[in-house]
Parts: C-alpha cells; sequence; structure tokens
C-alpha cells in the first residue's frame, strides 16, 4: 500500500559529495517525521538526520555541518545533501517515514537501503 524507493547512492573519494533521495508513494494521508538511518558493517544501525513535517531538524553530532536534511511535503520526499564525506560515512543508508495511512493506520516504514562507500 505504501512504496518508498531510495536513491543516491554510490562510491565517492573522501571529501567528495553525495545526495540520497527516498521518495514515497501510495495510500498515504500524511507523513511526519523522516528520517535517514545507516548501518556499518558489524555496527547497529543509528540515526543519521531527521526532520519533522514542520521542518524541524536532528542530526547525529559526527554529521553536523556536514549533512543536510530537507523534505517535499507536496512530493512525498526526503533528500539528505552530504559534503565532506569520511571513510567512516561508509555504511548503508535507509530511509524510514514515520506515516499515517489512508486506512487510519499510523506505522514506520524502511526504505530498502543505498549503500555509500567512501574510499581514503
Amino acid at each position: 500500500q505504501v512504496q518508498l524507493v531510495e536513491s543516491g547512492g554510490g562510491l565517492v573519494q573522501a571529501g567528495g559529495s553525495l545526495t540520497l533521495s527516498c521518495a514515497a508513494s501510495g495510500s498515504i494521508f500524511r507523513i511526519d517525521t523522516m528520517g535517514w538511518y545507516r548501518q556499518a558493517p558489524g555496527k547497529q544501525r543509528e540515526l543519521v538526520a531527521d526532520i519533522s513535517r514542520s521542518g524541524r531538524t536532528n542530526y547525529v553530532d559526527s554529521v553536523k555541518g556536514r549533512f543536510t536534511i530537507s523534505r517535499d511535503n507536496a512530493k512525498n520526499t526526503v533528500h539528505v545533501q552530504m559534503n565532506s564525506l569520511k571513510p567512516e560515512d561508509t555504511a548503508v543508508y535507509y530511509c524510514k517515514l514515520d506515516l499515517l495511512r489512508i486506512d487510519g493506520a499510523r506505522l514506520d516504514y524502511w526504505g530498502q537501503g543505498t549503500q555509500v562507500t567512501v574510499s581514503s
């Protein structure tokens, strides 16, 4: 009933930039918090950044000043612009949406994940 499609991952050299996007479609009434998480090999999944419907943002300390999260409520999309990438940013990145479906169900939806690899 709800589909999420992520895009934008890839291989980049340290110091480079990437932008990840996540687009949601289907039986959506409203999307509240939208976020990006990442999971590196052997590590737990961690919150990278999230953004409320009103635009309030939150970042993990390690990406502050380098990553910028944004959203387009009309298009049900969320993006994260990642600058000054470091090898330690290498991970699979997932979007997560806290959304209210048309049928009244409130659920968290996860994207399929996109690999970001930063070479030194």
